[in-house]
């Protein structure tokens, strides 16, 4: 099948009344007839409205059936979804609209009036259509559908950098096709398997595993608004998924609940595996979980940029590693110096892929993307790494300074310039600190102008106000000065001996 159309349509055409998705609030299902039609009314929708093939539509909305069918629908129509990141920030929002080129933007009427405000200052005119959580509300005659090739853009997905601007991953349906593909293969998905993920659709990981995984091997998935840790084995002795897709965090919090009532176990233990991904799990967590629930974790590990899978552990549990990402899949996979060239097994390096499902390139960035894919294909990860004899993957640091908390990448000069636009602030410094339930948290280090006073309750106060808070740091230090390297660069790594 050569794209997200072609598979919709295979499967609405085969097996009409076969569920894709369960929004468990308040119950609602969408059978594969069901989600090719809505995808065609979409596509009248913006044709209706101007929105040419190969043009942006976004949306900003919490998990449910417009998120699902809008995610799905705009990229079944020939148009390019690029979806907002709920908890982000003004700037960061303003940012991504102008630089995504969108057309419209899908919001609840809650969040309606905040996201014209962020588009007006785009300088070009963006549609803003009113949308309920589960209902996208279209009721449009589907239109002759623009024709869409493989390599066609499907996906623009903005990720953090070092810099705190996010860059626009640009993902083709290849890339997506070639994503899903392999994550059925090597998890041996079939239309039998129902996911339970709780994670956002404007995170790859929820669009990609949760989403597309099942939509390729013509399964189902049970997508909650959110996550809750009271509720999540109550959906899974009711809905009787065969997968979990998690991350660290869940993982924590699961552990941290109450006991399973019988039912819940007999239900847990019909699950075939969970799979973890988007930040390290610690191997303590890693077996605890296991022990507990009687679940097996696959451990795997994804970026944007190549769709969110790069690395899983195998199906076998017996070949499992506790503390590895796995064996590459679907992709090529190898650890370089810092000159480039390849390093021996057990020797640390930069991990790099290579793969049908690394993406066409960052949007509008050409020197960005120069500097992150070489010529012929292989994308730096920004990993640090090695790779052991049997072939497996580890990951031991990143080159990139990100902060990763609950599998949400957080830029740390996004948090410096937050604090230094307190009045009283000479120098700040960010940097991710070990946090059980979220993988990473948030510490920073500042210095006070001379005279100036300050107490830790204004500064949280100021941080709320300047990042939300998820952002905020979870622990603030005043410090005489910053560790810095000769070139007066602050080094990040010895923060961590001031905390």
């Amino acid at each position: 099948m050569r794209t997200l159309r072609d598979v919709i349509d295979h499967h609405a055409e085969q097996r009409p009344d076969a569920l894709f998705l369960i929004a468990p609030e308040p119950s609602v299902t969408l059978t594969y007839g069901e989600l090719q039609r809505k995808c065609r009314a979409l596509e009248g929708f913006l044709q209706a409205s101007g929105i040419g093939a190969g043009e942006v539509v976004s949306f900003i909305l919490p998990n449910g059936i417009a998120a699902a069918t809008l995610f799905v629908g705009t990229m079944y129509a020939g148009r390019v979804v690029s979806p907002l990141n709920l908890i982000a920030q003004d700037a960061l929002l303003a940012h991504v609209l102008a630089h995504s080129e969108t057309r419209m933007v899908f919001a609840p009427a809650d969040l309606a009036n905040r996201i014209s405000g962020l588009v007006g200052k785009c300088g070009r005119s963006v549609a803003i259509r009113p949308t309920d959580v589960d209902d996208p509300g279209l009721v449009h005659e589907p239109a002759t559908p623009p024709p869409i090739a493989t390599e066609s853009p499907a996906l623009l997905m903005y990720t953090s950098g070092t810099t705190g601007v996010p860059k626009g991953a640009l993902l083709s349906h290849r890339n997506l096709i070639h994503a899903a593909e392999a994550v059925v293969a090597g998890h041996g998905l079939t239309e039998s398997d129902r996911v339970l993920s709780s994670l956002p659709l404007y995170h790859v990981n929820g669009q990609c595993i949760a989403m597309l995984s099942p939509l390729l091997s013509g399964g189902s998935a049970i997508i909650p608004h959110r996550f809750s840790a009271s509720q999540w084995w109550t959906l899974v002795e009711r809905y009787r998924p065969t997968w979990l897709n998690m991350v660290p965090t869940i993982v924590s919090y699961l552990l941290s609940g109450p006991d399973l009532t019988a039912q819940q176990n007999a239900a847990c233990h019909a699950l075939r595996f969970a799979r973890s991904a988007s930040a390290p799990l610690p191997p303590e967590q890693h077996r605890a979980f296991e022990t507990r629930f009687g679940v097996s974790i696959i451990e795997a590990m994804g970026l944007t940029e190549c769709a969110s899978v790069a690395f899983a552990n195998p199906l076998d549990r017996a070949r499992r590693k506790y503390g590895s990402v796995g064996l590459p899949l679907g992709i090529e996979a190898r650890v370089v110096d810092t000159r480039g060239n390849v390093v021996d097994d057990g020797q640390r390096g930069e991990i790099q892929v290579r793969g049908a499902n690394v993406m066409q390139g960052y949007y509008n960035a050409p020197e960005v993307t120069a500097r992150t894919l070489t010529a012929d294909g292989w994308l730096a990860t920004g990993d640090l790494g090695h790779r052991d004899h049997d072939g497996f993957y580890f990951v031991t640091g990143r080159l990139k300074e990100l902060i990763i908390k609950g599998g949400e990448n957080i830029a740390p000069r996004e948090i410096d310039e937050a604090l230094l636009k307190h009045p009283a602030v000479l120098e700040a410094a960010a940097v991710g600190v070990s946090d059980r339930h979220y993988g990473q948290d948030i510490a920073a280090c500042v210095v006070l102008k001379r005279g100036e006073v300050c107490t830790e309750e204004a500064l949280r106060e100021h941080c709320l106000r300047e990042l939300g808070r998820y952002k905020s740091p979870r622990t603030l230090r005043f410090v005489d000065d910053l560790p810095k390297g000769p070139s007066g660069k602050v080094q990040r790594l010895k923060l961590l001996d001031l905390l």
